[in-house]
């Protein structure tokens, strides 16, 4: 006769049936609940097989394929910048700028004013007063970057506007060497108007705000400041007139007689020394420089090309007027060789690249119009014609001026 079996024994045995089912469903929960790389790599388990179970059970494969999808998906977007392709589109930022920014609180909080407009100025430490007096004329609307050639940059603290001012350092370089590596289009995306000043201008009739009045008024994309007529050496079209808001354009080029009164020095022309260009017009002008040509000489009678209507669109403005000081002081950092002052050195490379630049020119136009097969009118003796007169400027530069940078 068999042993009747205790209710007891029946209660232990069921407690432990009921634990040890939940533990296997326990453990099967936190099991699936590891990332799928980890069980990939650690035990090589079929994990595929366990995220469609654990679906069927819950009855909701969606999430199961929504969660393949945002691990698996590959992203490449054609549109986005060049080598930003695997990137989604949202996070890009293909534009920079001088903003400072602190080293705490919220990133949104950080500028309390914006600037709208951007100066640089090339300058050594010695030139540190007037600097001081020039940057007087611009108000909180600009960004204010220095380029020091000196490699004094640490120095200037003794100005309370140089301690919010963008200092960048290279020896001997001159501002177009900076321009190129340090104002690319897309840094200075931000600012509708850049200035990009010698260290030796006098500003005492200057205001800059006045002054991007007249250029909107206007509607000149790349401009300067009338230059007073006490200035050394200086164009016709750049010298103040005393009639007038802003000029566009003179009848008599003085030592050098125009042959179109629509083209260089005549019309469509500023001086390299203090222009100011609209962020349109910099971000040709910027492709237009070359990397190896720092000085800029040719510039000026090129910079037509970087605008609709070069004599409509480039200008001078009157109202407000500048004194250029011609003081040599990066021309005299070059290199004394061959009982040569180191000045000369300097004018001398100034000369080579002007023959460069407008060899380089000449030769982009007649490689483009001959792969679109059109035949120029006129090209080839109008660049023989720009060539004379740029020897011409050479000639009379060396006898009147030093070049500075």
């Amino acid at each position: 006769m068999g042993t009747p079996m205790r209710s007891g024994n029946i209660n232990e045995t069921m407690r432990l049936t009921l634990a040890a089912l939940v533990g296997i469903v326990f453990g099967f929960s936190l099991g699936v609940s590891f990332p799928t790389v980890s069980l990939v790599k650690y035990t090589g388990f079929p994990t595929k097989s366990i995220w469609d179970a654990w679906a069927s059970l819950k009855g909701n494969k969606s999430m199961l394929h929504a969660h393949h999808n945002i691990s698996d998906t590959k992203i490449w977007v054609a549109t986005n910048p060049r080598g930003a392709e695997r990137l989604p589109p949202g996070i890009i930022k293909p534009q920079s700028d001088f903003f400072l920014r602190r080293l705490w609180g919220q990133p949104s909080e950080d500028l309390i004013v914006k600037p709208k407009y951007l100066v640089t100025f090339t300058v050594g430490y010695n030139q540190r007063y007037n600097i001081n007096a020039a940057v007087q004329k611009f108000s909180s609307n600009f960004t204010i970057v220095l380029f020091h050639y000196d490699g004094r940059a640490s120095e200037w603290d003794e100005f309370e506007w140089a301690k919010r001012a963008v200092h960048i350092s290279a020896i001997k370089q001159t501002k177009w060497w900076y321009a190129k590596r340090f104002l690319h289009p897309h840094i200075v995306a931000p600012y509708e108007y850049i200035f990009i000043w010698d260290e030796d201008l006098g500003l005492e009739h200057f205001d800059a705000e006045e002054y991007l009045k007249m250029v909107k008024k206007h509607n000149l994309e790349i401009s300067q400041p009338g230059l007073d007529p006490i200035s050394s050496f200086t164009w016709q079209m750049t010298k103040k007139k005393d009639e007038g808001e802003v000029h566009k354009m003179v009848d008599d080029g003085g030592w050098w007689q125009c042959s179109d009164p629509h083209l260089p020095p005549c019309a469509g022309f500023v001086e390299i020394m203090a222009p100011v260009f609209s962020s349109d017009a910099w971000r040709c002008v910027w492709h237009m420089i070359q990397n190896d040509l720092i000085h800029g000489w040719g510039l000026d009678f090129a910079l037509r090309r970087c605008v609709k209507i070069p004599h409509e669109n480039i200008g001078v403005v009157d109202t407000q007027w500048i004194v250029h000081q011609s003081v040599p002081s990066l021309g005299n950092q070059g290199h004394a060789e061959d009982g040569r002052a180191p000045w000369e050195g300097v004018r001398e490379r100034c000369h080579k690249e002007w023959t460069l630049f407008q060899d380089r020119m000449a030769n982009a136009e007649r490689d483009y119009f001959q792969a679109m097969g059109i035949i120029p009118r006129n090209t080839t003796g109008r660049n023989i014609l720009v060539y004379i007169r740029a020897f011409q400027d050479f000639v009379y530069r060396f006898t009147h001026y030093i070049p500075k940078n």
